[in-house]
């Protein structure tokens, strides 16, 4: 079976509305699954860039890079080339400056805005919950 590397990056893009702090996440599946926009990097572009591209591409929203968060890997197999996949993604917390959701891209069916704790109990993997609750902390730390 042949092994390959795939490397993503994404972000939390985040704003704060009155005394909450909110973010934007994605649904797929006919909301089967939640998730944190992020995408695969284009060959020559920086991590950064790749976030700041897919989490615009993905919501519609766009944000200032303020720090990275965290790294993920995962393993996944794709069934049609026979290809074990190690993934790497990597997080970027990033503050909403504008956009709009409803012009989030295809590979969505819908982006939400959630108060950070809701988005922490709807996203669908325990990696990103765990990448959202970084997230959190550095908001706080941030924006004090």
């Amino acid at each position: 079976m042949k092994i390959a590397t795939v490397v993503s990056a994404g972000g939390v893009i985040f704003r704060i509305s009155g005394d909450k702090v909110e973010v934007a996440i994605t649904a797929r599946d006919s909301g089967k699954i939640w998730s944190l926009p992020k995408g695969l990097v284009e060959k020559g572009e920086s991590l950064e860039d790749a976030a700041l591209r897919e989490v615009s591409e993905e919501t519609g929203l766009t944000g200032k890079l303020m720090r990275k968060i965290d790294t993920i890997d995962y393993w996944f197999y794709w069934r049609p080339k026979e290809v074990r996949f190690h993934k790497f993604v990597h997080f970027f917390l990033l503050e909403h400056i504008g956009g709009d959701i409803a012009k989030h891209d295809w590979e969505v069916d819908e982006v939400r805005w959630f108060p950070i704790d809701d988005a922490v109990e709807k996203l669908t993997y325990k990696s990103e919950r765990e990448v959202l609750e970084k997230a959190k902390k550095l908001i706080v730390e941030l924006t004090r």
